[in-house]
This record gives C-alpha cells, sequence and structure tokens, in this order.
C-alpha cells in the first residue's frame, strides 16, 4: 500500500528527477477529458466512440450485423475522422520530436478548438449536428491518442486502458511480478473514470454542450500549463529506450 500511494503521488507531484518531467500529471488531465468526450459521443451521438477505436469497430461490426441502435455511418465516419487527426499528430510529432513540452502544448492547443467548436456546434444545432460533431472530436481524439504515443509515457496513453489494466493485473505480486508504477496505473483509471462520470452526468441531464466545454477547459489547461513550464531541459527530450 505504501508502495502504491507513493507511487501516486510521485505521478501527481513528479520530483525534479523524473525522467518525464511535468508530463504525467498533464496526461492525467488529457484522460478525463477522454472520459468526458468519450461520455458525449456515446450517450449523445447514437452509440459511437471518438477515442475508443476498439470499442467503435465493434459497434462497426454490430451495425454491419444489423444490430438496432447502431449506425455504421457513424462508426465509419468516427474512424475516418480519428486516422486523419492520428495522422496529424504524426506529423506534427515528427516535426517537434526534439522537445516534447511544445509538441504537448501546440497539440493540446489545437484539440482545444476543435472541442471548443464541437460544444459551440452543439449549442447551436440543438444536437442537430451529429456528424460534424463526430468529426470535430474524432479529429481531436486522433490528434491527441498519436502526440500521447510520441510522448512515450508508460500507463499513460489518454484514451486507453486494456494495457494499463492489464499490467496492473500481470505485473503484480500475486502474479510474480515486480508491480512497476501501481499508483500511476490506478489513476489512469480513475481519471478516465471521473471524466466518464462527469461527461455522462450532464449529457443525461440535458447538457452535451456544457459537458464538452468542461473538456475543451480542460485541454486548455494542459496546452497552457505545457507551454508555461515548456524549458529546453531533459525533463522535455525524447524518452530514450
Amino acid at each position: 500500500m505504501r508502495a502504491l500511494l507513493t507511487d501516486a503521488l510521485r505521478t501527481l507531484v513528479p520530483p525534479r528527477t523524473d525522467r518525464h518531467g511535468p508530463l504525467p500529471p498533464l496526461m492525467l488531465l488529457l484522460t478525463v477529458a477522454t472520459g468526458v468526450v468519450d461520455a458525449v459521443s456515446y450517450l449523445g451521438l447514437g452509440h459511437v466512440f471518438v477515442a475508443n477505436m476498439t470499442g467503435n469497430v465493434v459497434f462497426l461490426g454490430f451495425a454491419l450485423a444489423g444490430a438496432p441502435g447502431l449506425s455504421a455511418t457513424a462508426s465509419l465516419v468516427s474512424l475516418a475522422a480519428f486516422l486523419a487527426g492520428a495522422l496529424a499528430g504524426g506529423r506534427l510529432g515528427s516535426r517537434m520530436a526534439a522537445h516534447r513540452g511544445r509538441l504537448l502544448a501546440v497539440a493540446t492547443g489545437v484539440q482545444t478548438v476543435l472541442t471548443a467548436a464541437a460544444a459551440v456546434t452543439d449549442a447551436v444545432t440543438d444536437g442537430s449536428g451529429r456528424y460534424a460533431l463526430i468529426v470535430l472530436l474524432g479529429l481531436g481524439m486522433g490528434l491527441q491518442n498519436a502526440v500521447a504515443r510520441r510522448l512515450g509515457v508508460p500507463d499513460l496513453t489518454t484514451t486507453v486502458l486494456t494495457l494499463t489494466l492489464t499490467g496492473l493485473a500481470a505485473d503484480s505480486a500475486p502474479a510474480g511480478g515486480a508491480a512497476p508504477r501501481p499508483g500511476r496505473r490506478i489513476l489512469s483509471a480513475l481519471a478516465m473514470l471521473l471524466g466518464g462520470v462527469a461527461g455522462a452526468a450532464l449529457v443525461l441531464h440535458g447538457r452535451p454542450a456544457a459537458a464538452l466545454a468542461l473538456a475543451a477547459l480542460l485541454l486548455l489547461a494542459t496546452a497552457l500549463t505545457a507551454h508555461r513550464v515548456s524549458v529546453p531541459d531533459a525533463h522535455w527530450a525524447p524518452p530514450t529506450t
């Protein structure tokens, strides 16, 4: 328990000697934003994911098989937007590979604009701009996923939890493992859960635009913080293998 709490604290308040510097808490903010956005997409846009492409591909299969309440078109649009965002994130990561802080600041700045645009679109169209929202949010989540992959912070992918939860169990002491980063892995899951709860609560009370505004604020906070603390030191250099 002590090791878990110590690791969680180091994730929330990294020591200056941490090789990833201030990245871990910023990645947790992005994870919360993901939970909010996927709550909006699943509950408010007709059972489609814009961040979790595993679930989205499965939904596409269900829709093609004729399952009610699912749209193959919506899933395909989401996939296309996500891939386009990931392509943009990959190009951005290649151009800014030497400095992870600037990469995070720029990428989350762009994602903030996309998410804010989705919030405005939802408010203006009163929920009728479904495909516009899917495209805007899918682009942002593809961008985020590609950049998180480039940043390379272990157990903080910000959009998926399968490998994180697998590692939590498979690497645990009962499984004969060394149980690395247990606090970080649990915080990652809790961050996604928190975002899902907050997003779902707003959507279920008829306020999806407010949920998207919340996600945009989290992204903006991440972008501004990354920009402010982005200095040319070892913390922001590409991770060594």
